[in-house]
């Protein structure tokens, strides 16, 4: 969970692309990593997550191992779990599932400023 939490850090020291975005991205990779870590890693397994960046996109990834499909709930007030994906539906700019032969990969998508031309 360490690498997973690091994960904006290294996010930041790219750039100042991101400042204002800092807290949602923690905040969504930390649930996508929980996520993982409960539902999608069968005991003795780990899970991994992907940064890339393509213009004014910035996407992460976690894969893990594990079986069933992701899904935004609809929990009631006295549940203290479920919420996870249902705040990457509402920080993220999208997100998705990709299923693989074993396991899947949830991923979710950022909208960040352009590299300035001074940046380059």
């Amino acid at each position: 969970m360490t690498k997973a939490r690091a994960a904006p850090t290294e996010i930041r020291d790219r750039g100042n692309r991101v400042a204002d975005r800092q807290d949602d991205i923690r905040l969504c990779v930390s649930e996508l990593a929980t996520n993982a870590l409960l539902h999608g890693v069968p005991p003795g397994r780990e899970f991994c997550v992907k940064v890339t960046t393509d213009g004014d996109l910035l996407r992460i990834e976690v894969r893990d191992s594990g079986d069933g499909h992701p899904e935004v709930r609809s929990p009631c007030v006295h549940e203290s779990t479920g919420r996870g994906l249902r705040l990457v539906n509402e920080l993220a700019d999208d997100y998705g599932v990709v299923e693989h032969t074993v396991g899947k990969t949830v991923w979710l998508a950022f909208k960040i400023p352009p590299v300035s031309e001074g940046a380059r």
